[in-house]
């Protein structure tokens, strides 16, 4: 066999390779200059970072790390850490790491089975992204006014009840958990989906048992805008398989995580089009971390507000927020309601030149995206505007009279989870001090 033949004959019959070895040796995607750029995000000193750099240059990095959930060189990616960690945490049979608490939103609504001509009953107050949500999963969302809580108010749940109402949407604002009970209640009553919107709440309880554990999907949002979270994050916790599935083939492009992604159907619904609402690895790794510190922050909240409370009196003149749960609650704002607007103005000077955060809208009329009648974006066409199916579906202010006027009263105050005893006398010192000059003590306690 001449040489000629040798080198043109096929490998697969027998002749020599093209190709033996690759000669071109690059430099990792992601390797020493990468891992610096997230160094100096944790703004460390100079002389630090030079110390990191030093160390990491010596590494041997290969091709690199693969900062996304699948194929991380991992034993157990990051993403499949903090998922573990919240099932441990929560009890919760199933649970998926998205990017955003919006993100979990729209999965969840649309796994239980929002689209276009269906309705969502969310709460009057609350921000912005749970009714947004609803109008991505193509549903409807319909407002329900609150009580003193600022929560869900579960009487006024069933008059707006219909054939085309699909789900409830319980929203638990600013660390106050929703009267759950009365809320299942409802909902088992008349066969609807509940999807809980735990993302200004994680770890708050009602009746011992955690938020999220309740309805049939709990999202959060895991982030740096919330006591738990460091950058931007989501999570979602369901207790059936199905529901898992679906959530999970919405977030992650109708199926791409199947065992065997281009198979027919195993069942009647399981493959929709879905989106990428996937956790990067980075989100993830420090989230992860960020849960397992989520109940000892939550506690410390808790024991500041109650040595603030324990201190206060009771006013004529002043309504304390509602609470459904005084140990669940969570704990970060401190809020109540003056009996007129131009009193909370009033308060709430005072208490800044004590010394004491606070604030109130006070009747300013600004917009702001955490009440229904200020969320602009569901007016118009791309939102609800083409929609009337439900006449008491309006986002007109009058709608909700109750929440109307409690948002306007409400002053608050944000807590600390790092107060000491000393702090936590001298700001109770200062409210009682200007409560005791503008108001009149009342002969009945009303509990904090």
């Amino acid at each position: 066999m001449n040489k000629e033949r040798t080198t043109q004959q096929l490998a697969l019959q027998g002749g020599m390779k093209a190709v033996s070895a690759i000669e071109g040796k690059g430099k990792p995607k992601i390797g020493a200059d990468e891992f610096m750029a997230l160094a100096e995000r944790f703004c460390l000193s100079d002389t630090a970072l030079s110390k990191i750099r030093e160390a990491v240059e010596q590494e041997d990095w290969g091709s690199g790390p693969f900062l996304a959930n699948y194929y991380s060189g991992l034993e157990e990616s990051r993403v499949q850490k903090y998922e573990r960690t919240a099932r441990e945490l929560f009890g919760s049979s199933y649970a998926v790491g998205v990017n955003s608490g919006t993100g979990a939103l729209h999965c969840s609504f649309a796994a239980a089975g929002v689209k276009p001509g269906k309705e969502v009953i969310c709460p009057a107050i609350g921000f912005y992204a749970t009714a947004a949500a609803v109008v991505m999963a193509g549903g409807m969302p319909v407002f329900c006014d609150v009580d003193e809580s600022l929560t869900m108010d579960p009487d006024a749940l069933e008059p707006l009840i219909n054939e085309r109402t699909v789900a409830l949407a319980p929203t638990h604002p600013m660390g106050v958990v929703c009267n759950m009970g009365r809320i299942m209640a409802v909902a088992e009553k008349h066969g609807l989906k509940v999807v809980e919107d735990c993302a200004q709440a994680c770890c708050g309880r009602f009746d011992g048992q955690l938020i999220g554990t309740f309805g049939d999907f709990g999202c959060f949002s895991i982030s740096a805008y919330k006591i738990v979270g460091g950058g931007e994050g989501g999570l979602i916790l369901t207790k059936k398989e199905r529901d898992w599935d679906r959530v999970n083939g919405i977030s992650e492009g109708g199926g791409l995580w199947r065992p065997t992604r281009f198979a027919p159907e195993r069942y009647e619904g399981e493959l929709l089009v879905g989106t990428n609402y996937r956790m990067s690895e980075l989100e993830a790794a420090v989230d992860a971390v960020q849960l397992t510190k989520a109940e000892a922050t939550v506690a410390r909240f808790r024991n500041v507000k109650q040595q603030i409370i324990s201190q206060l009196g009771s006013f004529k003149e002043i309504t304390p927020q509602l609470r459904h749960d005084t140990a669940g609650d969570i704990g970060y704002q401190l809020r109540f309601f003056p009996e007129s607007v131009d009193l909370g103005k009033r308060i709430c000077e005072a208490l800044q030149a004590e010394g004491v955060g606070a604030s109130t809208r006070g009747g300013a009329g600004r917009d702001d995206w955490h009440i229904y009648h200020y969320m602009h974006p569901l007016k118009g066409d791309i939102g609800c505007g083409c929609y009337t199916g439900n006449a008491q579906a309006t986002y007109e202010k009058g709608a909700c009279p109750v929440a109307d006027d409690l948002f306007e009263r409400v002053v608050n105050l944000g807590m600390n989870q790092w107060y000491t005893q000393a702090d936590c006398d001298h700001i109770a010192t200062g409210i009682n001090k200007v409560l005791n000059v503008y108001c009149t003590p009342a002969k009945t306690p009303k509990p904090w």
